[in-house]
Order: structure tokens, then sequence, then C-alpha cells
């Protein structure tokens, strides 16, 4: 008995939001067969302008959009210094940004998405493998990671959310190489194809590991 496996593709409205930086560019290569909204902190070179950390930005970015299908986040403010000199104010900035940015992102972002969407975060390999200077980053990158495994559970309409966990980009190791000895970065396609598989597959609540 012969079996035929037939695999049905749509393009899906994809919003990604921090299309400008290193990062989004590598989500973005993952994304061509979709529709793709861009969205920044500045306007500069894409369709919306939005701020992660203000409720109000959100919405209206959704509100304005319409209907869409997913939403891919690659942004997230993360202060470094020691954990001995790391003030309130900074572990505020990156909570505020990395993890409760993210988590409104699915907050709100869940009341006008599209049945069955889903909604792709951003964390980084730094919550697996500990740098100095990057204990704000590590921590709100592990608190996102638990927060997806965790609210898959609860998500309404057959919604899906899952995290992109990379290693240091081949295109950022000049900015980024001396901070991380013993780091073997990896290229953006390769991160690219992690925010592929969030988006066009069938799996929640996992976090997808990219790691030489």
């Amino acid at each position: 008995m012969h079996f035929k496996l037939k695999i049905i593709k749509y393009m899906k409205t994809v919003i990604l939001i921090g299309a400008n930086g290193k990062m989004g560019k590598a989500a973005l290569t993952g994304l061509g067969k979709h529709k793709v909204i861009t969205a920044g902190r500045s306007k500069d070179g894409c369709d919306y302008q939005v701020d992660i950390t203000s409720e109000e930005s959100l919405r209206k970015l959704f509100k304005e959009v319409g209907h869409f299908d997913a939403v891919v986040n690659t942004v997230g403010v993360c202060e470094y210094a020691t954990f001995e000199e790391m003030t309130e104010a900074q572990w505020m900035t990156t909570v505020m940004s990395k993890m409760m940015g993210q988590i409104n992102i699915v907050r709100i972002g869940q009341e006008y998405i599209a049945d069955k969407g889903s909604f792709t975060l951003i964390t980084g390999i730094l919550n697996l493998k500990p740098i100095p200077f990057a204990i704000a980053d590590a921590t709100t990158s592990g608190a996102i990671d638990t927060f997806v495994k965790c609210v898959a559970f609860e998500m309404p309409r057959g919604i899906r959310v899952n995290s992109v966990n990379p290693t240091v980009l081949a295109e950022a190791w000049d900015v980024y190489g001396d901070m991380m000895p013993g780091f073997q970065p990896v290229p953006s396609a390769l991160v690219g194809k992690a925010f592929e598989r969030s988006v066009d597959g069938f799996i929640t609540g996992q976090v997808i590991l990219v790691d030489a």
C-alpha cells in the first residue's frame, strides 16, 4: 500500500519586529514565501514603527496591520555590566524590554492574531552558556524560554508560541566575538531556518536552539 503525502502550503502574513537588525535580517531569510510586514523602533526602512515596551504602541501596530497570521520578534534591549555593578534601573531596562516586552507581544497580540496563528520570540545562548557582563540578558532569555514552554498550554484558538535561542551570528562576530571566546558563530541562514520552522511548522511551547 502506497501513501502520497500532500502538504498544503499557503502564504501567511507575518509581522517581523526588528527587521532592520542583524537578527531580523536572519529571520527574514526563513520567511521568503510569506508576506512580511516589517516593524521597528525607527520607521526608517520599515512599514510600521513600534516600541515593544509600550502596550499602547503594540496595540496600535496590531490594529493598523489588521489581519496577520504570525508575529516574529527579534528585538530586546539588554544592559551589560557585572552583577555587582548592575543597577536596578539597568535590570529594569532589560526586564521591561526583553522579558515583559515579549510577553506583551503575546498577551496583546493574541487578541488580534488569526486562528491557529503563531508567535516566535527571541532569546539567546547566554542563558545556557554564560559570559561575563551578560547576567541580565541571560536571566531574561531564560525567563522567555520558560514562558513559551508554559504559556503554550493556555493559548486560545490553536495559537502557537515558540522561542528561537541562537548563538552569536557569524555576521555579528566582529561586534561580539571578543566577548565570547570559545563560541562558534553560526550563519544567518541557519538561524533563519529556526524561524521558518516555528512559523511554518506545527510545534508549540518549544525552544528552538541554534548552536554550532
